[in-house]
């Protein structure tokens, strides 16, 4: 079925909601969130939510938005292009990305490229850092990053358009609708996102003396959304979940004498979930259908592809009891089944049953516990016995203190155990333990937090040469990651003039226990900043980017390194209040027309330039 098919079948599923709404609306506004567990047991960890207002004012794609508002570290394959993340350190497979309380990092290789994600499809993304393998299982050593999709049961009909048109042919298109009643809450969006991408390389030439440009680096990324609820009653509540997407990128050219090739990948999500109430018991069982797939086109002038594909099932039943008061036991069971099958990869099942016990205790609304463990059973590895224990402490109205220990784990992908030739069906989940101290301090208008944290993992997997110049997968890296964060907000109204500033700053040592070097495309330091100002229909903002060299081998030779680079962008938006909301703004990216790339070879833009109209009616 393509995307424009299945664009329509919701629309037919959904219309016979939007003809019941016709009240206005009430200040009642009854929001059920899609992944409780991330409030619940996150009192001893720092959670960093971006909201519509920090997402509208980035750019599309969930790269650009995280990178400028987190502590989190990107490399790029060049603009538009692959995007991987290091978290506190780890790798990209050791973040988990985690859709409406399901974790959705690729089957196939582990990890999430979140250059094919665009942040403004959903009501809110989180940012998690710690450990958090007890309830969301594989990849979540360093952190884990939350796409959600709330919905709310209040009388309404609400729609946001946003375009966007930029330099380089970049078009951005967003669409979303909320429709709701008591009963009722739907949701429908449309973001479509792509570019000729052929920008200059600055102070880059070819031996003949002709300006380098991007060559190859096209990318249309289409996502289609529809969510619904129904409130049978004031107990019983079911809510479904459906996303799909597909990007058609050509891979941008390194010298102009490569071949050009092509990277299609696409994924199908749909989540069904049933809430129920019943009185000390709550219960929430979640079956969800995940498909994705890539065809890699080594030359895109020909048809010859290679492809993998995974399909896996999802169920998973929680259930919720009030012990005490202040005492809640959660109880977990889920299983997975995993069908892969591609031309490197052959085709394999892979079944995954775990169980897992959460317990929290609330002593007086000042001291919070948490306690979990979770345990696996599967016959392609052996699952380690994972923890998390935490506490948080409030012990005036300014100072808050976390604490939490725990250990999680990655398991190895489908690449990683059947790749032709290489794969490794022996081994082991990479596994870490970790522990963190958090410091929330609040002054008036200022919210700083202050984490320290250690992480030391081992059987760590490294592709090495073996017999015959034949590369496999071992389990033979430890890694020892610690360092610190600083997330820094203020916001003061002086009259109608409002003024905000945020800020974040880490600093890393994730280094190889043998060897004492630093892991490469691991930063030492990390800085952004923000600064917004608004007053009545006028909002501008100017946001900053630090990142620190990193090394680009395991030898840390100094020659062989990525440059530090700071890049600033700037915008300015006014609202003609046409209807419920008409902003027209401007933004300049790049502002000091910065000469940088995140990996060798792969230059980033120069100044460059997006205008945007917002409708909201």
């Amino acid at each position: 079925m393509t995307v424009k098919l299945r664009f329509v079948f919701c629309l037919l599923l959904l219309c016979q909601i939007s003809l019941a709404q016709k009240d206005s609306i009430t200040s009642l506004k009854e929001v059920y969130v899609s992944d409780k567990n991330l409030k619940k047991y996150a009192a001893s960890q720092s959670v960093l939510k971006l909201t519509d207002s920090v997402i509208n004012k980035n750019e599309a794609l969930l790269t650009d938005l995280l990178n400028f508002n987190s502590t989190l570290y990107f490399k790029e394959y060049g603009r538009g292009m692959l995007s991987t993340v290091s978290f506190r350190g780890t790798t990209s497979s050791q973040t988990a990305v985690i859709w409406n309380g399901i974790n959705i990092n690729s089957q196939m290789n582990g990890s999430t490229d979140f250059n094919t994600i665009s942040g403004s499809d959903y009501n809110s993304v989180s940012v998690k850092a710690g450990g958090g393998s007890v309830i969301y299982g594989s990849g979540a050593i360093g952190g884990t990053v939350h796409l959600n999709n709330d919905l709310l049961f209040f009388n309404r009909f609400e729609n946001n358009l946003k375009l966007d048109y930029g330099s380089f042919n970049t078009i951005g298109i967003n669409y979303k609708t909320s429709i709701s009643n008591k009963k009722w809450s739907t949701q429908i969006g449309f973001s479509k996102n792509s570019s000729t991408n052929d920008y200059k390389y600055l102070d880059r030439y070819t031996w003949r003396g002709e300006q380098r440009r991007n060559q190859n680096g096209q990318y249309d990324i289409i996502t289609l959304n529809a969510n619904v609820g129904y409130k049978i009653n004031d107990n019983n509540i079911l809510k479904l979940y459906s996303q799909t997407s597909n990007t058609d990128r050509n891979t941008s050219l390194i010298t102009e004498t490569d071949t050009k090739s092509k990277y299609v990948n696409g994924f199908n999500r749909n989540l069904l979930e049933y809430d129920g109430n019943f009185g000390k018991l709550k219960t929430n069982f979640k079956t969800a259908y995940i498909f994705e797939n890539y065809q890699y086109f080594a030359d895109n002038s020909t048809n010859n592809f290679t492809y993998g594909k995974t399909e896996n099932l999802i169920t998973k039943l929680d259930l919720d009891y009030n012990l005490f008061k202040s005492t809640q036991i959660n109880a977990i069971v889920d299983y997975s089944r995993t069908n892969g099958y591609g031309s490197s990869f052959g085709s394999h099942v892979r079944e995954i049953s775990s169980a897992s016990l959460l317990v929290r205790q609330d002593i007086g609304t000042d001291w919070k516990n948490e306690l979990g463990i979770r345990k696996e059973v599967t016959d392609n590895y052996k699952s380690p016995l994972l923890f998390n224990f935490g506490s948080s402490y409030k012990f005036n109205n300014w100072y808050n203190l976390k604490l939490n220990v725990s250990r999680n784990f990655r398991i190895p992908t489908y690449n990683d155990l059947y790749w032709e030739t290489g794969g490794n069906p022996n081994l082991k989940p990479e596994s870490s333990y970790q522990g963190e101290i958090g410091n929330v301090f609040t002054f008036k208008n200022i919210t700083w937090t202050q984490n320290l944290y250690y992480i030391k993992i081992k059987d760590m997997l490294q592709w090495v040469p073996g017999p015959g110049g034949i590369w496999s997968p071992q389990n033979q890296d430890k890694v020892d990651s610690y360092g610190t964060e600083t997330l820094l907000s203020w916001k003061k109204s002086y009259g109608k003039n409002i003024f905000a500033v945020n800020a974040t700053y880490t600093y890393t040592i994730s280094e190889d226990d043998q060897t004492k070097k630093q892991i490469f495309f691991v930063p030492f330091h990390k800085a952004t900043g923000a600064i917004s100002y608004s007053r009545n229909k006028l909002s501008a903002y100017y946001q900053v980017l630090y990142n620190g060299f990193v090394y680009t081998t395991e030898d840390n030779n100094p020659d062989d390194i990525i440059n530090d680079y700071t890049v600033s962008n700037i915008g300015i938006d006014y609202d003609f209040k046409f209807l419920e909301s008409f902003k027209l703004g401007f933004q300049v990216l790049n502002l000091l027309n910065k000469n940088y790339e995140s990996l060798e070879n792969r230059p980033m833009p120069g100044r460059n330039f997006n205008m945007y109209i917002t409708l909201k009616f």
